[in-house]
């Protein structure tokens, strides 16, 4: 049992996060933000925030921007959709902001990922190959430049 009401509103708040987590993995490709995602379960956008980065380590934002460059990776390894289709598919809105930030996490762009990446996971399973290849999250990629050979 819960001992005290600030215990009872931690685990509260968990359940919500967990909520906006799944709501994100499922719709990262929708128009999603902040507030959004904060009237989605009543709360506001401040403590959503807050909340989320306590449980997760890192900002709503950052998390879908996560989720979306991941989804991204694997649409670019499958080659057959330019990078402007692929920063639409997967949600974002400006090909800029997509290509820099896949540039912090991925380390390279997505131009030269797609390339580089679309013979370098052939013959892996999947699931192994969505591992191998996950972007780094709380930070950025290394500075050095990143091969997938």
């Amino acid at each position: 049992m819960v001992g005290t009401p600030a215990e009872a509103q931690r685990l509260r708040d968990l359940a919500l996060m967990r909520r906006v987590r799944d709501r994100i993995d499922r719709e990262y490709a929708q128009p999603l933000d902040v507030e959004a995602l904060a009237r989605g379960v009543h709360v506001s956008s401040g403590h959503l925030s807050r909340e989320f980065k306590r449980a997760y380590g890192e900002s709503p934002y950052s998390y879908l921007m996560t989720r979306r460059i991941e989804r991204a990776m694997a649409l670019l390894r499958r080659g057959d959709l330019s990078v402007t289709e692929v920063c639409f598919a997967v949600g974002c809105q400006s090909l800029g902001t997509f290509s820099t930030r896949f540039t912090e996490l991925v380390g390279m762009p997505p131009s030269v990922y797609r390339r580089e990446a679309s013979g370098a996971t052939a013959g892996i399973p999947s699931c192994l190959a969505k591992q191998a290849t996950r972007p780094v999250r709380n930070r950025e990629a290394p500075a050095t430049t990143a091969s997938l050979a």
